[in-house]
């Protein structure tokens, strides 16, 4: 079983098979994230998103996920959507399997957190009102 699994689509996001890279039958616990596109950000209405991504984000996505299995000793997987995405979409699936639950979910927020802060990767807010707005620039 791989360690780390991470993968940059523009593609919908299939989380069960993001999750069934991480299970095995010594891990009792599955803790999955999914960051889905809301209606809203600070007040404002959003019709839908577009991510962009550097070249290299998939080695950086790669180097969250070993980074975290590395510091856990668990197996994790992301999966990051990129492209136009509508309210409802997911955008990110994180996964990490663990004999127990505790320490699942630590290991996912990490994975999460990382990801937010070092994965170069943009969000282009659309807003109702027709305006657009970039994010993590």
């Amino acid at each position: 079983m791989p360690e780390a699994v991470a993968l940059i689509s523009a593609e919908p996001i299939d989380a069960a098979a993001i999750e069934n890279s991480v299970l095995s039958d010594a891990n009792g616990a599955l803790v999955t994230f999914r960051g889905i596109v809301r209606d809203h950000d600070h007040g404002l209405s959003v019709s839908s998103l577009e991510y962009q991504a550097h070249p290299d984000a998939a080695r950086f996505l790669e180097d969250c996920c070993r980074t975290v299995s590395a510091e856990t000793g668990l197996p994790v997987a992301a999966a990051h959507r990129v492209g136009h995405l509508e309210v409802g979409d997911v955008a990110l699936v994180a996964a990490v399997a663990a004999p127990h639950r505790g320490e699942a979910f630590a290991a996912c927020e990490r994975l999460v957190e990382l990801i937010k802060a070092t994965v170069p990767i943009w969000k282009r807010q659309h807003l109702a009102d027709g305006a657009t707005e970039w994010v993590g620039l």
